[in-house]
């Protein structure tokens, strides 16, 4: 008896260590992080509202590529991988440092103030990656503390730019490897995402949470949301393959970086103006929030992934998450009046179901649905990741991403995504 009280006293003493160290790293990562992410999202919306008015800096996209790839290569970084950077950091102990984060920070902002076609949370997600990795060297952490860190800087970093910390601290824990769930880095992730999100929030950031007409609870309804979710999936492929194969394009046919830059943003320069639009330039919010309110055109969607595929492929920074809500949204949307769906419900189906498509990251998705729509359609919400999770097949953004269990069976497999 002596003996279990020695070692239940143990194990909690234990337990209350380990509690009060993550909880005080989460807390510091969430602030810091937090501070550096709201920054971040402040100088993107500057640049594009400063671009909106001053259209003409389109015209220096192909000038804003020079000088990242400069960038990047006065800092020593001659072949970025950018977010796979992030997930080599936390499976493998791969190196990053302030220089990522200075560089992603910079370019994405540059990107945004062109009229690139791009996103934010790649660049939030490296930002904070950097960050988690950065510290752990000057804590002295061991390897395994490292990872964990890195996560947590991941987490705070996507919750101060899209307010969501639950999705951002699981979206953290699942990305790396699908099929397992890194559950010891949950305390100082959620701590971490929550803090980030209370910091941005006290700047005055709030995340996009456009108003969703949920229909009734039917079998009907359940099978559109199906449809368009099955659409969405299939989707998942044309993206990341579109996103793969612009960037194999660029580097076969102009093997040098600089000139790869400047051509892909002559090419998005061009389409602009073949368009006669700005509307698939840059992140495209605006956009997004109208596939709420009305039905979209269905080339819109289509039009966005060429834009973005031109954009990033090219060597330009920032992020596919936000293109990617603008496709899948907008493609929901134009599905509507076919379906019979509300607009609303449709995009959001579309939204979360091509995310969850391109970054095989089901129980992300579900909370992120919850986050920005809110609980009550979660039924269809859920219905939907299911769909699109399995009719993605192994597609994904992230090429170092490891799918680790099958599927479409209980199986281990270990592979990259495809």
């Amino acid at each position: 008896m002596e003996t279990q009280n020695r070692t239940w006293l143990s194990h909690s003493l234990f337990s209350a260590r380990c509690f009060c160290k993550w909880a005080l790293l989460g807390l510091a990562m969430g602030g810091v992080v937090g501070l550096v992410g709201t920054g971040f999202s402040w100088a993107v919306d500057s640049v594009t509202a400063l671009r909106q008015v001053h259209s003409w800096l389109l015209y220096l996209l192909p000038v804003a590529g020079v000088l990242i790839v400069g960038l990047y290569h006065l800092f020593g970084i001659y072949k970025d991988k950018g977010t796979n950077l992030v997930l080599l950091a936390v499976r493998e102990h791969g190196k990053m440092d302030l220089r990522n984060m200075i560089c992603i920070f910079t370019a994405s902002v540059l990107t945004h103030l062109c009229g690139g076609s791009s996103g934010r949370e790649g660049a939030a997600l490296q930002i904070g990656g950097s960050m988690g990795a950065t510290f752990s060297r000057v804590l002295k952490l061991d390897e395994a503390d490292s990872r964990i860190l890195v996560m947590s800087g991941m987490s705070a970093c996507f919750a101060a730019l899209f307010g969501t910390p639950v999705s951002a601290a699981f979206f953290a824990m699942e990305v790396i490897s699908i099929g397992v769930l890194h559950y010891s880095a949950l305390l100082p992730c959620m701590t971490a995402a929550i803090t980030g999100s209370a910091v941005s929030r006290f700047f005055g950031m709030r995340p996009m949470s456009p108003q969703v007409l949920v229909p009734g609870f039917s079998w009907l309804s359940f099978g559109k949301a199906a449809a368009v979710a099955l659409v969405c999936g299939l989707l998942s492929f044309v993206f990341c393959a579109g996103i793969h194969w612009a960037a194999k394009g660029y580097q076969r046919f102009l093997k040098n970086p600089y000139l790869r830059a400047a051509a892909g943003g002559g090419l998005v320069v061009l389409c602009s103006l073949l368009l006669g639009t700005r509307m698939y330039n840059g992140a495209g919010t605006e956009t997004i929030l109208a596939a709420f309110t009305q039905q979209q055109a269905w080339y819109v969607f289509l039009l966005k992934l060429l834009l973005t595929a031109l954009t990033l492929g090219a060597g330009f920074k920032g992020g596919e998450i936000v293109p990617v809500f603008f496709v899948g949204s907008t493609c929901g949307s134009a599905l509507s009046g076919l379906l019979g769906l509300d607009p609303s419900f449709a995009a959001a189906i579309g939204m979360m179901s091509l995310f969850c498509g391109v970054t095989n990251c089901p129980l992300t998705t579900l909370f992120l649905s919850v986050e920005l729509f809110g609980g009550e359609g979660a039924p269809f919400y859920g219905a939907a990741v299911a769909v699109a999770y399995i009719s993605s097949g192994y597609a994904g953004l992230y090429s170092e991403q490891k799918i680790l269990y099958s599927k479409f069976k209980p199986q281990f497999i270990d592979k990259k995504v495809g």
